[in-house]
């Protein structure tokens, strides 16, 4: 129960996806305009990585590696990624609109976000069990929507700062962006082993 809880620490704060491993920075960035496209949006995040993580693992482990086919996973994993953003896309317009209006373009987009092919890449390369590989995805999932609607609470603020005007707009959020990365960055070596 302890490692369980150190993975998702680590995979949620020390070892964020966005500020630490640089990964899913075009929703960081795109989709941070607004708080409440934020929460959806790592929402939906969550909901697919932790969708993907254990399918992945039960295909790969289960039916691609006993039959010999292990190359086949990268090809195996982006067609469930895909499958399960359209999942995911088709759930959000059911249940809210007014969120897929929100999120627009970047809702199909997980599809091609990098944290979710990076996590199920990781996922085989440490070499978790099942039940890591859900709580490293729902850790992931956490740290990208707490580090979303950080950045969308910062920049709504910003939009009524008095921020000089050679910094307004994309450049103060970049400066914001790299300020939070570097408070994320401060709690390396907080978990051990446990990547």
């Amino acid at each position: 129960m302890l490692d369980a809880i150190i993975l998702f620490f680590s995979a949620a704060i020390v070892n964020n996806f966005v500020l630490v491993r640089f990964l899913g920075l075009c929703p960081f960035i795109g989709v941070s305009n607004h708080l409440s496209a934020a929460l959806g949006m790592g929402g939906a995040t969550t909901f697919v990585l932790t969708l993907t993580a254990g399918c992945c693992y039960g295909v790969n482990n289960l039916i691609l590696d006993p039959l010999g086919l292990s190359s086949l996973d990268l090809i195996v994993d982006i067609v469930i990624i895909a499958i399960a953003v359209q999942l995911v896309e088709i759930l959000i317009k059911k249940i809210s609109y007014d969120l897929y209006n929100a999120l627009g373009i970047y809702l199909p987009l997980i599809t091609t976000n990098c944290i979710v092919l990076g996590l199920v890449l990781l996922n085989v390369s440490l070499h978790h069990s099942f039940i890591n590989s859900i709580v490293y995805a729902l850790g992931a999932g956490s740290g990208f929507t707490l580090v979303l609607t950080l950045f969308a609470a910062i920049r709504e603020r910003l939009q009524i700062a008095d921020v000089p005007l050679p910094f307004k707009g994309t450049p103060v959020a970049l400066i914001a962006a790299g300020l939070m990365s570097l408070a994320f960055m401060g709690f390396a070596g907080f978990t051990g082993s446990a990547v």
